[in-house]
């Protein structure tokens, strides 16, 4: 019993001491590389933009299509 609480500890121990990396794994100067154009998600952002504007007319509504961007502050 105390060989598993003793294991389970260690186990729990190396999981936490992983996350304590305080340096970002994608360095600035490393993120152009990331934010190249086949990674997007549109491929033709001025006909999505149209299309969304005929949406928008057509229902009334507009706004909540999402933002720009991966989340990584590159765009």
């Amino acid at each position: 019993m105390k060989l598993t609480k003793l294991a389970s500890a260690v186990t729990l121990l190396i999981a936490l001491s992983g996350c304590s990396n305080i340096e970002p794994w994608v360095k600035p100067y490393e993120r152009e590389h990331l934010a190249d154009p086949i990674m997007s998600i549109d491929p033709d952002p001025v006909s999505s933009s149209y299309m969304d504007h005929v949406f928008e007319v057509r229902e009334g509504a507009k706004g909540a299509t999402g933002g720009a961007g991966g989340g990584c502050g590159c765009s």
